[in-house]
Formats: structure tokens, sequence, C-alpha cells
């Protein structure tokens, strides 16, 4: 088979879909790894790392996609990528479909095979592609959140870990899952306040017992977000419904309970957003202000840490990689049910169901 690795274009974005380890594992198998020209710089590899592990660089995305029978990326393709995008054609890739429309249909009219990082299951239930950026989007959501608390960003000039004799900063986090977590152990290790909110009260036992003390767990629902939004210095959407848009939990009206500086940063934004005034932004301009409340909404928040994401990401995905390389997506999706469910559209038709009831448009089981 031959896969292609384009450069990606989505802006501030520096990840890269496969590492040049990828391509020499491909290419023991017997597979021809394409390379768009400067692909991996921003993630610190070159192109002559690239060469060394038996790929070749062609120097423009639109040769790369033309003579590749599937493509590894990042991010869900943009709209100059997808006008390259022919049928059956495997698009292995984030797509989050569920938060944008025009994606959809333009990969259903393109008839490619698209294969969502974001809906490969495992026996535990989890989506371990996804799992990855959720650990560093949640830990960088922390890193970002006291940034934008500084007084010259706009925020209110808290120090989340205080300082002897002044409290330590509040942070509320929404959603108790994996970015939830890994957002908790940033700010409780800033010595922070701490109040992690979840739904699934078996969660939240396990949390109250590998916290440390400065963390608490709540029941959420919008009684318990309204009282604790008007403490919080930090606020963390970590809400995820998997491969559906994400819910809005904090309402525009629910903004006046929030003091002026304070700062949002909705992770959930890959999938719409579980606040309603969030909208996303980018690395380049990434908070704006509504009612005095900084929103931080990057999209690709990952895309700031490109080499730590770029080897957390590709250490889960070249496997699987792998897999559609040597035995066929089809093949593959028939004989395991977890990664039938990462085949998002088919030649045209959509598979998933709940992308399906976020945009109204008909669903069809995958079938071979």
């Amino acid at each position: 088979m031959i896969v292609g690795v384009p450069k990606e274009v989505k802006p501030d974005e520096f990840r890269v879909g496969m590492r040049p380890v990828g391509a020499e594992v491909l290419g023991r198998d017997g597979h021809r790894v394409l390379v768009e020209a400067g692909a991996g710089l921003g993630s610190g590899f070159s192109d002559d790392a690239y060469i060394a592990a038996g790929a070749t660089i062609v120097a423009d995305a639109a040769e790369v996609w033309a003579r590749s029978e599937m493509i590894v990326k990042v991010k869900e393709p943009q709209p100059q990528e997808i006008a390259h995008i022919r049928a059956d054609q495997v698009v292995f890739t984030y797509f989050h479909f569920a938060a944008d429309r025009d994606l959809t249909i333009g990969c259903l009219e393109s008839g490619c095979i698209a294969i969502a990082y974001e809906t490969l299951t495992d026996d535990l239930g989890h989506l371990p592609l996804l799992t990855p950026m959720s650990e560093v989007a949640g830990k960088l959501s922390v890193q970002e959140g006291a940034k934008y608390l500084e007084r010259p960003w706009g925020g209110s000039g808290v120090l989340l870990g205080g300082v002897p004799g002044v409290e330590p900063g509040h942070v509320l986090i929404i959603g108790g899952g994996v970015v939830g977590t890994c957002a908790a152990h940033m700010a409780a290790g800033l010595g922070a306040h701490v109040t992690i909110m979840d739904i699934n009260i078996d969660r939240l036992r396990w949390l109250d017992e590998i916290m440390p003390a400065n963390v608490t767990t709540i029941y959420s629902d919008p009684q318990a977000i309204r009282e604790r939004l008007q403490w919080a210095d930090l606020i963390i959407g970590a809400v995820l419904v998997p491969g559906a848009k994400a819910p809005h939990l904090i309402r525009r009206d629910d903004l006046r309970h929030i003091r002026p500086g304070s700062v949002i940063v909705d992770v959930a934004i890959d999938q719409g957003g579980c606040v309603e005034t969030a909208r996303v932004t980018t690395h380049t301009n990434p908070v704006y202000e509504v009612d005095g409340v900084v929103h931080y909404c990057v999209g690709n928040m990952p895309g700031a840490v490109a080499r730590t994401s770029t080897q957390a990401l590709t250490n889960v995905t070249l496997p699987w990689a792998a897999r559609i390389a040597n035995q066929g997506w089809e093949k593959l999706a028939r004989t395991n049910r977890h990664f039938a469910n990462a085949v998002n559209s088919c030649r045209g038709v959509l598979v998933n169901q709940p992308v399906a009831e976020a945009h109204t448009l008909a669903f069809e089981p995958l079938t071979f």
C-alpha cells in the first residue's frame, strides 16, 4: 500500500501524522510512505530523517493525496484538502464530524473511507487513540488557564498556587474523564483548590480515592454547576460524549455567576464545546472575552506542544496504520469491532449514528 503523510494545514498546527520510524515499520512490511516536504519540521523531524527511514519526500500536498491509497493525518481535512480526497481513499485522522456539518458533507461527497481516531474503542470502553491527546489537553488546559489568569492577558490576576498568607486559586473541572483527571492532577500539583464534577458516581468514587487532599469531587447537575461557578477562577470544560456533539453545560446566562477576569478553557470545543458562548479560536488568537469572562477555546490545543503530542499520538496510531495497510480496512473492520467503530463514513454513506443525529443526516450501519 502507498501511505501518504501530508503537512498539516490547519492554522498553528505543528504535529505530523507519522514519525520517521513509521516509515521504517511500514517499509519492513513492503509498503511505501510518501511524506510531504517539511511535514515533520514542526515536531522536530527533518526530511532527512524520513529519507533515512525509507520514506520518499514529495514536493507538494497535491501529489501526496493523488498518489496515496491511505492518508495518515492529525487534524480533520481542511477545505483545501477535501478537494484532494477521492473515492475509496482511506483517510485515517481525527475528524470530529459532529462539530462540523460542512466537513461531514464534504467527506461523504468524496466517497472516501473516513476512519476517525476519536471513535476507535477497546475492550474497556475507552478511546485509545483519543486518550493521549486528552492527556496532553488536560494538562495544557491548566497551563494555559494559569497564563490567561494573569492580569496582562485580561485575567483577574490570581496565582493558582497562591503564596504563604494568600489563598490559592480555585479550579472547577466539569467532566471527570481523561481530560478532567489530568487537569486535576496538574492543578492540584500547583497547589490550587480543585473541584471535579461528573455524573458518574463510580468515577467520582475512584477519583476521590486517587486524588490528593486539595481535590474535591461533586456530583454534576445544573444547580451545583451554577453554585461553583461563583468562586471559580479557572473553569475547565472536559466533557466528552464519544462521537457526538458536546452538551452545553454552561449557558450564556450562567456567565453572570462568574467573577470578571475568571478564565474558561473549553477543551470540548473540538466537539462543539460544552460552553454556550464558546467558539473555536487558534493559538495565534487564543482568547476572547464575553461578559468579562476570558474564553480560551483553541481547537487543536495539543498542537502547541507538537513534539510531545506527535510522539504520544503516533505511539498509538502507528500500530493501527500498520494493521490497515497489512490487512486492508474492510477485512480489519469485519474482524475487529473496535476498529469498525472508527469507520465514520464509507463510500458516501454515513455509518456513525451520533454524527448522523448531530446533523440530521441519514444513517446506515456499516455493511460489507
